[in-house]
């Protein structure tokens, strides 16, 4: 059966390959379709040969179809070879794949077994192992040995094009050997069709509500908005890549007493506040001004509360007042999110937009039984017992945040129909959103089966003296000035790179920003979420190691080989044609290791997906860099000898998909890779009086 099982794959291969042949040599309509130049009559042999040829590829491929239908029609159990299309719009998951194949012959080789997972890991002896035949032979009715198994699970494998070798090694565990054939075809596949993975469901729509940033209006962002707003982007992006329909909210606090103390003061303070519009540039200074008032004057915080009843009952005068202090909130928000390269998308629904909900969450849960009076509260108790319940109405009447959240996630839930809701918010929060998710499911404001929940945790950040990032007057540190002096570091970095010598003002002006805001970007992503971090401009601007700097190098220095390549067209041609030609080939270990490495992607996107650890992302990056550079020390992608050039167009299309992959993984990380600094590398290589050779063999 083994025998057969090879025949029948060594069969099919050879089908495939004939079938491209055939497709490449069609000319049925050649004649009628070109214009003719040049000896007519050598133009008609050739056309004539190519008949000729055609004919042939088709005979032999009824021929093998033949032998296929044979094969099948004496052997009903041999299983159809499953193609993975040679040039498909999307990457494959090597680690999906191999599960399905694994894990249809499971289900062949044992029938009576169900729900057997399939179990992966990395071997020196071979690029996967599976280890389950150890493991089922405790499952298994009839003793077996774990290596009698593991072969009954071998012979069972249905013929793929993935896998080119497996061996059983040890106790039973099977290596397995990732076809050649395959890393061509799948390296081909980024030039050709660039880099996508979709892993959404193309018949469900829903939205996925990813939930960050959440600044409070008249008070400034500070560096513990940095996480969450960086974070909940990032992880956006990397939903919106793999083809999830994602909703970006902002959840400001925009609504509340704070807004009756500040809109009193402003009274106060612009009697003619009704006709001229007041000059509040200094929200912070103002809030701080109001609410030293309100807890320092009964008088006026009786007032205070009045105004906030007044604004609540949408008091017009008010209201237009209220949005006038938003708006100069707004302003400052928008030059900071512009300055991080959030995206546009974020949609903000602060406190304000959920009032009316909130009434109505009030009134259900009240009419349903759900809330209990204590100490004059309105309170939810969750079913564990080990967190505390929810305000939902205070003993004034006011609302809380937890009964915001509350009319949040049902306004998700059921008027937007989310399938999944990240909130991205800080680990001092985890309590609360444990007690928050188990009230909501109590009350079936969310369904598990329906929608699931998120609480993406993070850490603080951490000065270099390893407490809570301040000041060194002991204040938050603001996020503004967190900016600007990365971006005055990186200034500074650029000049001693004498940048400002190849540049010109406004190119320095965007590399500054480039490479201060990549690094800012990257020294948060590239830690564990869950862990606080010591920030350090010194330690990421550095360019060895995991840094920002590194990987944008490294992105430079893979633009700058391709481009000193001077080559006559485009790369993704040049894939095409080695496809159609079945020209392209990896030989060389260092080859085969980076083009692994390469697919390896869609796996760490698949994990990521669904952990949200954005770390795990940044690690690869920097691993594919350091694998690229073992790749470009040992294998000459340009090779000058006397006067001429060997381009080696193989290893060009390596370089090609490792700055795809890298520029895509930053992409998803918010860091922008395009720079000034590209384009000098750029005019200068140019410049290059070398003659260029490429051709078609090993060394080009």
């Amino acid at each position: 059966m083994d025998s057969i099982f090879k025949l029948n794959k060594q069969i099919e291969n050879r089908i495939q390959q004939l079938e491209e042949l055939s497709s490449n040599h069609i000319v049925e309509n050649y004649v009628d379709n070109q214009t003719i130049t040049g000896d007519s009559s050598n133009v008609e042999r050739d056309v004539q040969n190519l008949r000729t040829e055609n004919l042939k590829l088709r005979y032999q491929l009824d021929i093998l179809k033949a032998a296929i239908e044979k094969l099948q029609s004496d052997h009903p159990d041999l299983p159809v070879v499953k193609r993975v299309s040679s040039n498909r719009a999307t990457m494959i998951s090597i680690l999906k794949e191999l599960e399905r194949i694994f894990s249809n012959a499971f289900q062949k080789a044992f029938p009576t077994l169900t729900n057997v997972g399939v179990e992966f890991t990395r071997s020196e002896y071979a690029d996967f192992q599976c280890n389950n035949a150890l493991k089922l032979t405790k499952l298994l009715p009839k003793k077996k040995s774990p290596i009698e198994i593991a072969k009954m699970i071998i012979v069972s494998l249905e013929p793929n094009d993935i896998i080119e070798n497996v061996t059983v090694s040890g106790p039973g565990f099977i290596n397995i050997t990732i076809s050649g054939k395959f890393l061509c075809s799948e390296i081909l596949n980024i030039i050709t069709n660039d880099v996508h993975i979709n892993l959404s469901d193309n018949n469900d729509k829903r939205p996925i509500i990813v939930d960050y940033s959440s600044p409070n209006i008249a008070k400034e962002m500070h560096v513990g908005h940095l996480r969450s707003t960086i974070i909940g982007d990032s992880v956006a992006r990397l939903l919106e890549f793999v083809g999830f329909n994602v909703l970006r909210i902002n959840h400001i606090g925009d609504w509340g007493t704070q807004f009756g103390m500040l809109l009193t003061h402003l009274m106060d303070t612009f009697p003619d506040f009704e006709t001229k519009p007041p000059p509040i540039e200094d929200l912070q200074t103002f809030y701080k001004q109001s609410k030293k008032r309100f807890d320092e004057e009964e008088e006026f915080k009786k007032r205070a509360l009045e105004t906030t009843v007044r604004l609540q009952s949408k008091d017009p005068l008010l209201i237009q007042t209220w949005n006038l202090i938003c708006d100069i909130s707004r302003k400052e928000f928008a030059e900071i999110y512009q300055i991080l390269n959030i995206s546009k998308e974020l949609m903000e629904r602060g406190e304000s937009f959920y009032q009316e909900r909130m009434i109505d969450v009030v009134q259900d849960l009240t009419e349903r039984g759900f809330l209990v009076e204590e100490d004059g509260r309105k309170v939810f108790y969750p079913k564990n017992s080990n967190v505390p319940p929810l305000t939902i109405v205070k003993s004034d009447g006011g609302f809380t945040y937890d009964t915001s959240d509350m009319a949040a996630i049902r306004q998700r839930t059921k008027e937007e129909n989310a399938s999944r809701i990240i909130y991205t918010t800080d680990s001092g929060q985890a309590v609360h959103f444990k007690s928050f998710f188990d009230c909501a499911q109590i009350c079936g404001y969310y369904d598990t089966k329906k929608t699931r929940l998120d609480h993406l945790t993070f850490g603080v950040v951490l000065g270099e003296d390893r407490k809570r990032f301040k000041t060194r007057s002991g204040e938050t540190v603001k996020l503004k000035d967190l900016i600007n002096e990365g971006l005055e570091r990186s200034m500074q970095k650029l000049l001693e790179k004498e940048r400002d010598k190849v540049l010109t003002k406004e190119e320095l002006a965007i590399a500054q920003k480039a490479v201060a805001i990549g690094c800012i970007k990257y020294a948060d992503l590239s830690h564990d979420r869950n862990n606080d971090y010591i920030f350090s401009f010194d330690r990421m601007l550095d360019d060895k190691g995991n840094t920002a700097v590194y990987l944008l190098y490294t992105i430079t220095r893979i633009r700058s080989i391709i481009r000193n390549c001077n080559l006559d067209r485009q790369i993704k041609d040049i894939g095409n044609e080695f496809r159609h030609n079945s020209l392209f080939q990896l030989d060389h270990q260092k080859e085969i290791k980076l083009a692994k490495f390469i697919l390896n992607f869609p796996d760490i996107i698949i994990q990521i997906v669904d952990n949200l650890y954005l770390h795990l992302l940044c690690r690869y990056l920097f691993d594919l860099s350091v694998i690229f550079t073992e790749f470009y020390d040992q294998c000459y992608v340009i090779e000058k000898i006397g006067s001429t050039t060997k381009i080696n167009l193989n290893r060009v299309i390596l370089c090609e998909a490792t700055v795809k992959i890298m520029e895509t993984g930053l992409d998803i990380l918010g860091i922008e890779t395009t720079c000034p600094c590209d384009e000098f590398c750029w005019n200068f290589e140019k410049n290059s009086s070398s003659s260029i050779i490429c051709k078609y063999s090993q060394n080009y």
